[in-house]
């Protein structure tokens, strides 16, 4: 089996790029296994604080995002970094020509009941010119990524990502940590019968959100004409994981507890990174309303709503807003 780096050479991938995805992947590593230990290392539990985004730190979030930022920080590539645990940006090294964004942990609420999590990253091009401590360096629409991806930490430590040319899948070998090929151009079938959505929430969705559930719901008799399954697993990098594995539609729509707040995930740490996979492996990722990754970013802890998976499913859910 080919390993990340021998496969990122034989793509020809930038040099600064493939350091850039290696590096992750040490740290993901190093994650991977703090998580198999769980209890026993100490990093079950809450941290008693909470982050930028008003939520309780587990303490596997702070030790994530620090594992993280220590091994970009060495990278002389690495200009600066922006984490959803964290207030503001960090620059690194000034010669530096890429900006790292990143979810150290997705789904952490699930790491003491042992269910799936993930960390997310996205990589900009800067300038050399650029102050990479300030927000306004990192405000760059998602279809100026210039690679994607996440680590899943579930039954085995899973690897996708992209760098615009396609979707490529690989698995830690727990032996050695060495990250190795396992699919090639991934792709999200067109249609599908499975749709996640936190329907607790229901009740504070928009009315076109509102009737296109209800006609999933609805099955074979319903104006959609099948039946769908319903998953859930409050993690993101999980439902996405399910939709380049499976197809599907993943939702966490806009709702009207906060108006203030256009949706419940993180455009620049979430949002475009995954909406990058997505529509690498042929799906489509929209607000509901438009494309996720051309939202112009006017803050660095921006929210989004989110419709993403199959594309035939994503077109349909449209369709009901559009209404």
């Amino acid at each position: 089996m080919q390993s990340l780096p021998s496969f990122l050479q034989a793509r020809n991938t930038p040099s600064d790029i493939a350091a850039i995805l290696n590096g992750l992947m040490t740290s993901c590593v190093d994650i991977s296994n703090k998580l198999q230990q769980g209890a026993l290392a100490g990093v079950l539990g809450s941290a008693g604080e909470e982050n930028i985004q008003g939520e309780t730190q587990k303490k596997l979030d702070v030790i994530s995002n620090d594992v993280i930022k220590d091994q970009l920080s060495s990278m002389s590539m690495v200009k600066g970094m922006a984490s959803e645990e964290e207030d503001f940006p960090v620059a690194c090294n000034e010669d530096g020509e890429y900006l790292v964004l990143f979810d150290p942990l997705d789904g952490s609420s699930n790491i003491d009941v042992n269910v799936t999590v993930g960390t997310i990253f996205s990589v900009l091009k800067t300038t050399k010119d650029v102050d990479a401590a300030k927000p306004d360096a990192y405000l760059q629409a998602g279809t100026e990524q210039v690679a994607a991806g996440y680590v899943l930490y579930g039954p085995s430590t899973l690897l996708m990502f992209t760098t615009g040319e396609g979707v490529h899948a690989f698995t830690m070998d727990p032996k050695n940590g060495e990250f190795l090929l396992l699919r090639e151009n991934v792709q999200i079938p067109a249609q599908t019968q499975e749709f996640a959505i936190n329907m607790s929430n229901q009740r504070f969705w928009l009315p076109e959100m509102q009737n296109y559930v209800a006609d999933l719901l609805k099955g074979e008799e319903g104006p959609l004409g099948k039946r769908y399954n319903m998953r859930w697993v409050a993690a993101m990098v999980a439902e996405v994981h399910r939709i380049l594995t499976r197809g599907g539609i993943f939702m966490y729509p806009y709702d009207n507890r906060d108006p203030s707040k256009p949706g419940k995930l993180r455009l620049m740490y979430e949002g475009n990174p995954m909406s990058m996979l997505i529509e690498q492996a042929g799906g489509k990722a929209s607000t509901a309303f438009a494309p996720i990754m051309e939202v112009t970013p006017t803050d660095i802890h921006q929210r989004v709503s989110v419709v993403m998976g199959s594309a035939d499913e994503v077109d349909t859910a449209m369709a009901y807003h559009k209404k």
